[in-house]
């Protein structure tokens, strides 16, 4: 008698059999880490592209939200997908200040703690006309007595910033106050007659967080004229933006140091 006939004829016991329980879902609880170094790398009168670093799962990353922050209150905005780590956020209004972060999702729906916020302010409609470096903090690589950065910002043509003497290269910073859309940079050196006419070859640096600085514009050597105003300007490439501006000198043919008696910054049009 086979083991089928046997078991009907109750010759052998039946024994209970516990199924293994369903798994719902994809048992996947873990989050993403969150995205990092949140930055913007370029604004315009309408939008902000936001930049950032990869975040690590430990299944994989699916896509990241953009959010933008008002007050309290996080409101989706856009996404990525997985191997994008840049977005750019339109349809902004002029002239207006935003703050955004990021948070990665994975295919489980787990969602990373947000990112660092970051804040831009969108450039105005029209050509702009204001000194943005005005009266803002400033910082340098050193200064000579009682040249002192901050005389590059004060509106006084006639107070300037110099740097140590013959220890180039030497740098000269102002914070904006937030990531703004930068087109054009103006350097003056005091309009005395007595300031002979000189060249400095400067670069341009752009950073969103004092720390970490991306290269806006290469160096070049820019003339200064008492007869013309002392003045160069120095016309960044479409696209630029930053919160922390630094003119990085390395040559200076009329004194072995950095020179500056106005910084002027405007935004782009």
């Amino acid at each position: 008698m086979d083991d089928g006939g046997r078991l009907l004829k109750g010759l052998i016991a039946v024994t209970a059999v516990r199924p293994t329980a369903p798994v719902i879902g994809s048992g996947d609880t873990v989050p993403p880490t969150a995205p990092g170094n949140l930055r913007v790398t370029a604004v315009s009168d309408a939008s902000v592209t936001l930049v950032w670093g990869a975040s690590a799962d430990n299944v994989g990353v699916a896509g990241y939200r953009i959010r933008r922050i008002m007050g309290s209150t996080a409101t989706p905005v856009g996404s990525a997908a997985a191997d994008a780590i840049t977005f750019t956020v339109m349809g902004l209004t002029a002239s207006t200040s935003y703050v955004f972060d990021v948070q990665a999702v994975d295919a489980a729906g787990n969602v990373s703690t947000p990112s660092s916020q970051v804040t831009a302010t969108t450039s105005a409609g029209g050509s702009s006309a204001v000194d943005v470096a005005l009266g803002r903090p400033t910082s340098a690589s050193g200064y000579t007595q009682s040249y002192v950065p901050g005389n590059a910002v004060d509106g006084n043509a006639n107070t300037y910033w110099e740097s140590a003497n013959g220890a180039f290269p030497q740098w000269l910073q102002v914070d904006l106050g937030s990531v703004i859309g930068v087109r054009r940079v103006v350097v003056a050196l005091p309009p005395a007659a007595v300031w002979a006419a000189r060249s400095q070859t400067v670069s341009v640096q752009g950073s969103a967080d004092g720390v970490s600085f991306g290269l806006l514009l290469g160096s070049a050597v820019y003339t200064f004229d008492p007869s013309s105003g002392n003045t160069a300007t120095l016309t960044l490439p479409a696209g630029m933006a930053a919160r922390h501006l630094r003119l990085v000198f390395t040559a200076n043919s009329g004194w072995p140091a950095g020179q500056v008696s106005e910084l002027r910054v405007f935004g782009a049009a």
